[in-house]
């Protein structure tokens, strides 16, 4: 492991810690003191109002976002301005965006395997073999020669899910991987994210998918205004919810 970066104290099974983490862009504070801690092979949910700095924050963990103050270690790597650690956790996380972000110009098969070849140098033959077996589980093989403008938004986003697996990730972050979607394909993607989950992937998915929240999450986080207002488990998060704004907001996407 590349454990030469700066190791902290925290158990070893918590694989995300965050502490006083403050993000400005500008004059406006994005993320305002949040701490958080994520143990291996748990399932985080994140939702909130739009702006309440829920993207902001997981981009802060591979370092697409830099935040100002506070900490952020990820797999015993502290995320600051040393490249080295940046690429390291980057090595350790896949992401997969709101919109697919595929490279339109490669197949389907090329945009899985650009990264082990390159990044991980791993043999062509390597590397397309286990891009098959991952586009197989997200039961995409007869697309695999195909370019992601010839697929549907469904198709595209369990792509970008297999192309990130590729990399045989210890951590997924998700953004809002539904919601270009049409309602149609919401379905497709989700049952991919919950057969991951069960095979014990660390994940953080920020989604107003509450009927995968219930499914699969350990813990749901509600933010509002760049604060992690609560958080608890789902059975306890969605009928017994303290705060007046997480119910609230329960209330407008649940239509109850």
């Amino acid at each position: 492991m590349h454990h030469s970066a700066q190791v902290m104290p925290a158990t070893a099974d918590d694989i995300i810690h965050i502490a006083g983490l403050d993000k400005w862009f500008g004059n406006f504070q994005a993320l305002r003191n949040i701490s958080l801690t994520v143990k291996r092979g748990e399932r985080i949910v994140i939702c909130g109002p739009s702006g309440s700095g829920k993207s902001t924050l997981i981009r802060c963990l591979n370092r697409l976002e830099t935040h100002q103050a506070g900490t952020v270690i990820v797999d015993g790597i502290r995320l600051n301005d040393s490249l080295k650690n940046i690429e390291a956790v980057r090595n350790d996380i896949g992401m997969v965006f709101q919109h697919f972000n595929l490279f339109p110009h490669l197949t389907v098969l090329e945009n899985c395997t650009l990264a082990p070849i390159w990044v991980r140098k791993q043999p062509r033959a390597t590397a397309e073999a286990a891009a098959m077996k991952l586009l197989e589980r997200v039961r995409i093989t007869d697309q695999a020669a195909k370019y992601p403008g010839q697929l549907s938004g469904g198709q595209q986003q369990r792509v970008a899910i297999a192309r990130a697996l590729c990399m045989a990730p210890r951590i997924m972050l998700f953004d809002e991987p539904t919601s270009a979607l049409d309602p149609e394909m919401v379905k497709e993607v989700l049952d991919t994210m919950v057969s991951l989950a069960r095979d014990g992937m660390t994940m953080l998915c920020v989604t107003h998918e509450m009927g995968f929240a219930r499914a699969v999450a350990d813990r749901v986080i509600f933010m509002d205004q760049g604060e992690i207002v609560e958080q608890a488990p789902p059975e306890i998060f969605f009928s017994q919810a303290k705060s007046e704004r997480t119910r609230q907001f329960l209330d407008q996407i649940l239509d109850r």
